[in-house]
């Protein structure tokens, strides 16, 4: 059983929100979820960059403003903030790829670096915005086998650690009154997520095309979440800054210790749930670096903000097969995704 706080529709109803990134995976369970809670919510970003899409999938269009933009772009950026003139920030728009960073090293720090700098500018000069909450990576943590807190070493062996890592001092040292809080999560998994070179999409993809799944990394310890975990913690934070007296502040969003598990150990257990899928381990000699090890310690937000992962490794993985059952019978998956929010909602 888990006693855990969830955002309060009464703090969120009427809010208005914008929202960067909102055409992706994560950013579009956020704005599903704020809509459904009241929220007035103005999203802007690039198109969806896979078809399918959650975005699409579940008509988040319907469900906000929608404003295709580039955070790269200060000025259009400056403009859809100044002209809504919003109360609160999520910043979730990024190159957010390991491995595409290596291909697109420029790329990802003009958008993950750049891209934070001009979204703080933008806040900072529109009057009435009191909040911004900026979404970085588990991965801006120097690496180490031990479980990383808010304080520990930044550092970032690839472009898109390091651009992250730089993005949380961007947000750190920005001079502006405006609050400002950088967010934290682990390896967060989910019902609608079709980025390449991501586990579970790559199960998926390679489940409903009769394909064998090649694992190049077996025993690689990931901090796995699901989505709604993660935001949940998201939507806490801002509540409890934007009621509190902190002007900066950072929060680490894990799983519990029982959640830890290897790569190959998720796999299997997701094949359980999907009969007939298949891996084997194909390790590739001249693959770009990737972590052995990430842990996160999330105990600051479990003491100041009373969050706990709702759902263990067990259940996130059972409702992200269930989600993706769900769009290979047809169904609809604005409808779906609503539902796992009403359940995770009502799981106690």
């Amino acid at each position: 059983m888990v006693n855990a706080p969830l955002p309060s529709t009464d703090f969120w109803s009427g809010k208005r929100i914008f929202i960067t990134g909102h055409t992706g995976f994560k950013g579009g369970w956020l704005a599903l979820w704020l809509s459904k809670l009241g929220a007035v919510v103005h999203g802007y970003a690039l198109p969806p960059d896979t078809d399918p899409n959650f975005f699409t999938l579940c008509q988040v269009e319907t469900k906000l403003l929608h404003q295709t933009g580039d955070v790269r772009d200060s000025a259009v950026l400056a403009k859809a903030i100044h002209d809504f003139k919003p109360d609160i920030v999520f910043h979730l728009a990024a190159q957010a790829l390991v491995r595409a960073s290596y291909a697109q090293p420029l790329e990802t720090y003009a958008t993950n670096i750049m891209g934070t700098a001009f979204l703080l500018d933008a806040a900072a000069k529109t009057p009435g915005v009191k909040l911004v909450m900026v979404v970085t990576s588990d991965k801006i943590y120097a690496e180490g086998p031990d479980a990383h807190t808010e304080t520990a070493p930044l550092g970032g062996k690839d472009p898109y650690s390091a651009s992250k890592a730089a993005a949380e001092l961007v947000a750190a040292s920005f001079p502006t009154s405006v609050k400002i809080a950088t967010l934290r999560a682990g390896n967060v998994i989910g019902g609608g997520d079709w980025s390449s070179d991501r586990l579970i999409p790559d199960f998926f993809r390679a489940a409903l095309a009769n394909d064998t799944l090649h694992l190049r990394n077996p025993g690689a310890i990931r901090p796995w979440q699901h989505v709604l975990d993660a935001l949940c913690g998201y939507l806490l934070a801002a509540e409890h800054m934007w009621l509190g007296a902190a002007g900066r502040d950072a929060w680490n969003f894990g799983p519990s210790a029982e959640s830890e598990a290897s790569v190959e150990a998720v796999i299997t257990r997701l094949g359980a749930l999907w009969p007939g899928a298949c891996y084997e381990v194909s390790p590739q000699a001249d693959a770009p670096h990737e972590a052995p090890v990430l842990r996160l310690d999330a105990h600051k937000a479990r003491c100041e903000l009373a969050w706990r992962p709702r759902w263990l490794l067990e259940e996130a993985l059972a409702f992200t097969a269930e989600w993706y059952r769900a769009w290979q019978d047809g169904a609809a998956m604005d409808a779906m995704s609503l539902s796992q929010i009403e359940t995770y909602c009502q799981h106690d």
